[in-house]
């Protein structure tokens, strides 16, 4: 069974002074988007030297594959301890802006590990670096304004070949870090003759600022401010075959698989911005129900305010417990499968709306205000329930895991 230890502990109280000193004074205007994220992203690469340990691990790795030596994945307590110290900036930072999260971890994460993944090794050490340190900031792009749950089906963004180079036309929206990207993973139909549902799925790498590509404005949402999110337009972009991820046509069918194990990803991570904004929210009900007074005595002594804080516990258990089966995994060397990555996403999803709810009902007409923070996790909280998945998809690709069977 695993417990946080005394090293866990110590890193989590340096993010915990981290957020104090450089996230909560800025937390009002990250929230109405007057700053962007991206200061304090290099400022906790900077603090915690993450973006040299990340590009060490992504050297050795790029030396490894280079040699044709097989990768065996860490395994034991050295991948379990891995496993929790990533999760552990990613509990933190989520307690007070989780847009923080999204906007580092669609950067770091998704396009990096796309790309890590699925891109040649010139293209790995062309790009890779950069989004690695945070020099540069990365989006990835598959969403589009009639594909959102059936991204693949409803594609229109197409690359036909035009000589030696590809034109890309088309449309994305829903981007995370989209207004503001340096380098772009950009998913597209081939176009070479095919049947539009015959056509494979392929990526691109593009930079932000390549002719044809124009970018709108940061939306303007419901939550999740801190994380600037808008629309792509492609209108005849020419990329040579460079830009193309693995630069060969050879084997092109494999973009679909590629893009599904990013979402794996992505859902499994969500258990950690889920734990981070559950326990934000349990603590400051719990402090406020010992402290507000109504008919002469604290309301955390009316059962009904008792029921909902132990709700809250039973939730942040759970999730906690989801993430720390994600560590034990890690220490087996294996990942969840597709399915158990969508069921820990519906939970913890779920799971974190319910409890920011309550935390507004515990602190009646305060917790509609700003000022006591519920308010914003709350808001933030309802796109767990959308991105990466909506909740119906993740009950659709559990259920068919079961039927398959």
């Amino acid at each position: 069974m695993f417990e946080w230890n005394e090293t866990h502990q110590m890193v989590r109280s340096m993010m915990t002074r981290f957020c104090a000193e450089e996230v909560v004074p800025h937390r009002d205007a990250l929230d109405t988007e007057q700053m962007l994220p991206y200061p304090i992203m290099r400022k906790l690469f900077d603090t915690f030297q993450l973006g040299h340990l990340q590009l060490a691990q992504h050297n050795k790795r790029l030396e490894r594959d280079k040699a044709g030596k097989e990768h065996k994945p860490k395994t034991g307590p050295e991948a379990v301890d891995d496993a929790a110290m990533r999760a552990i900036p990613v509990i933190e930072l989520s307690r007070w802006v989780p847009g923080l999260v999204t906007a580092m971890g669609v950067s770091v994460g998704l396009t990096a590990g796309a790309i890590n993944a699925r891109g040649s090794f010139a293209q790995r050490e062309r790009f890779c670096p950069d989004l690695l340190s945070l020099d540069k900031i990365g989006a990835w792009a598959i969403t589009e304004p009639s594909s959102g749950s059936d991204a693949f089906g409803a594609m229109r963004t197409t690359a036909r070949m035009d000589g030696d180079t590809f034109v890309i036309n088309g449309q994305k929206t829903f981007i995370t870090n989209g207004p503001h990207a340096d380098t772009i993973v950009i998913y597209a139909r081939l176009d070479r003759g095919e049947a539009p549902e015959d056509r494979p799925v392929v990526a691109f790498i593009l930079d932000g600022d390549t002719p044809g590509l124009a970018r709108g404005k940061a939306f303007r949402k419901m939550g999740m401010h801190s994380s600037p999110t808008g629309e792509l337009f492609l209108q005849d972009v020419r990329v040579g075959m460079d830009r193309l991820m693995g630069e060969s046509l050879e084997g092109v069918s494999g973009g679909r698989a590629a893009a599904k194990s990013t979402f794996g990803q992505e859902r499994t991570g969500v258990a950690a911005m889920a734990l981070g904004m559950i326990q934000e929210c349990l603590d400051r009900s719990v402090a406020y129900a010992k402290e507000r007074v109504q008919f002469g005595k604290p309301i955390g002594q009316y059962q009904l305010i008792q029921e909902k804080l132990a709700r809250m516990v039973v939730h942040r258990q759970n999730v906690e417990n989801l993430l720390f089966r994600s560590f034990g995994l890690a220490g087996a060397g294996k990942k969840a499968s597709f399915a158990e990555a969508s069921a820990s996403k519906l939970y913890c999803a779920r799971s974190t709306m319910e409890v920011c709810l309550d935390a507004i009902q515990i602190h009646g007409g305060y917790g509609y205000m700003a000022e006591y923070h519920v308010e914003q996790l709350a808001r933030d909280a309802k796109v767990l329930q959308i991105y990466g998945g909506t909740d119906e998809i993740q009950i659709s690709q559990i259920a068919r895991d079961l039927l398959s069977r």
